[in-house]
């Protein structure tokens, strides 16, 4: 397991640079969402593919097929923890920009769309 200064050490975007370039329209960026399917039932951002952190076992072998290692990749999860341990193993098979929503779903319910319910 990763030590917290690991993932101090990950780069981030806040949730203000992701509503705007969610809302310039198409962005050239891969949007991973690691929540569960029961987590995304509550709140979700439809522009986020769903690769949940409980299913490493199933993706992490094949992601690489999946996605492109050198397109800039955001990822994001509740809070910001569980994005940030994948963006730091993203960034140890290869990916060579990934970034990491600090607050997660929860922080841009609160600051960008309080549509989204909170949980």
């Amino acid at each position: 397991m990763m030590s917290s200064q690991d993932l101090y050490s990950i780069p981030e975007i806040d949730v203000e640079t992701l509503a705007d370039a969610l809302q310039r329209g198409p962005i050239p960026v891969q949007l991973l969402d690691v929540r569960e399917p029961q987590e995304l039932a509550i709140a979700r951002l439809t522009e986020f593919q769903n690769i949940p952190l409980s299913q490493f076992a199933e993706w992490s072998g094949s992601i690489t097929e999946q996605l492109d290692i050198h397109q800039e990749t955001w990822v994001m999860c509740h809070h910001g923890m569980r994005s940030a341990q994948v963006c730091q193993w993203l960034s140890q098979n290869g990916f060579t920009n990934v970034k990491n929503i600090s607050g997660g779903i929860d922080a841009y319910s609160l600051k960008i769309d309080s549509s989204i319910p909170r949980y």
